[in-house]
């Protein structure tokens, strides 16, 4: 579908998705940060992941926030740029500095890492509705967000408020819980998250967040339960794999009336959910592979649902794709990795579900020939 905007306004991607971005330094050797020597430099940021993953898989995609006039803040547009990421939205902040952090590699059995932030009084911390270029956020088919956003100021609270109040034209919102206790301090955490959650088009949460935050223990089912107007819920289930209820409809581009209850165009104003009914759930099992650091395997994981989404793919394959993406990063060091070519996505996409029990995904393995990644798909 090609989808241009209105003349004179931002032109229409697929996804734009608006959130803070960090400098990361990732240790040049094994070891805690007190005893690490020296340090690469990469970029990390959950929003801006989802648009570098959808970017390098073919999709148009737009990131927005504010950085630093410093260096770091040159080196976080150039790269999320670099992946080809439209970066013209980005303000810059003269009074306040990009955020970084320091993380150690996870281990292997136990994830266990030290990380160390240095974001408070960031610039994308001071990102508000009146400071934002709204109409770049709002041309696009789907907008990500994430609860970290919301998390970082008030001012970012009422910035992802307005953007997904339920009104007619907004574009579909995508939503991953994200949450971070660490970052909330002595707002309402839980109950913040789960307005936002549902009044957002499609939700990502982790099994185990949705226990932390909400104390559900359910499993999907209680998730979906809690949620009932989101059109999509998709939950994460770790090592396991993943379960999404969808009720489908296609991507709309932005404009264009939301559906409202039975099926019509909804009123001027405030807009509605589809009356929730019995819904479709899907599950899909995870991939097995060898793990180099978790880092951003959800970010990309969101990332490889919308991909799929946006194609309006069946819902298994969304989740597949979100698999597989998930793998690219896993299978990596940093936040991003490259992830697989379009066409050996798909056809991992389309195995039957024995064949794809039987992937066995290591470090590389997107950038293997046809005829290796071939051999890929086999019974151990």
């Amino acid at each position: 579908m090609t989808v241009t905007g209105p003349c004179n306004a931002p032109d229409v991607v697929d996804v734009v998705a608006l959130g803070e971005s960090m400098v990361t330094f990732l240790p040049t050797r094994p070891g805690r940060l007190a005893d690490v020597p020296s340090f690469d430099r990469g970029i990390g940021g959950a929003e801006s992941n989802v648009a570098c993953v959808l970017a390098a898989a073919g999709h148009s995609a737009r990131w927005v926030s504010r950085v630093g006039t410093d260096g770091f803040g040159d080196h976080l547009t150039e790269a999320i740029g670099g992946y080809g990421v439209d970066v013209s939205a980005v303000r810059r902040d003269s009074e306040r500095p990009t955020g970084v952090y320091f993380r150690t590699a996870g281990d292997r059995a136990t994830d266990a890492h030290e990380v160390a932030y240095y974001r408070a009084g960031s610039a994308a911390s001071a990102m508000a509705v009146e400071n934002v270029d709204m109409g770049a956020v709002r041309a696009g088919r789907v907008l990500h967000l994430s609860g970290i956003t919301a998390a970082l100021s008030e001012g970012c609270l009422q910035l992802v408020r307005e953007l997904t109040s339920l009104c007619r034209g907004r574009q579909l919102v995508s939503f991953d819980v994200n949450y971070r206790p660490g970052l909330w301090r002595d707002a309402d955490s839980a109950g913040v998250l789960l307005e936002l959650a549902r009044d957002a088009d499609i939700v990502f949460v982790g099994e185990d967040e949705a226990e932390e935050a909400w104390g559900v223990t359910g499993g999907p089912a209680a998730i979906r339960e809690l949620l009932p107007e989101p059109g999509t819920v998709v939950v994460k289930q770790g090592a396991r794999g993943a379960t999404a209820s969808v009720r489908l409809r296609a991507v709309v581009p932005p404009g264009a009336a939301r559906v409202g209850a039975g099926g019509t165009p909804s009123a001027p104003g405030r807009a509605t959910h589809p009356r929730p009914t019995a819904t479709p759930v899907t599950f899909v099992p995870a991939l097995n592979v060898t793990p180099v650091a978790a880092v951003g395997a959800g970010d990309a994981f969101a990332a490889g649902f919308l991909s799929g989404a946006l194609r309006e793919l069946p819902v298994r394959d969304r989740l597949r794709h979100g698999h597989l993406m998930a793998a690219a990063t896993l299978t990596a060091p940093g936040d991003l990795a490259p992830p697989p070519h379009r066409a050996h996505a798909d056809r991992l996409a389309a195995l039957d579900d024995k064949t794809w029990g039987t992937l066995r995904l290591g470090p590389g393995w997107t950038s293997q020939t046809e005829h290796r990644a071939e051999e890929e798909v086999r019974t151990p």
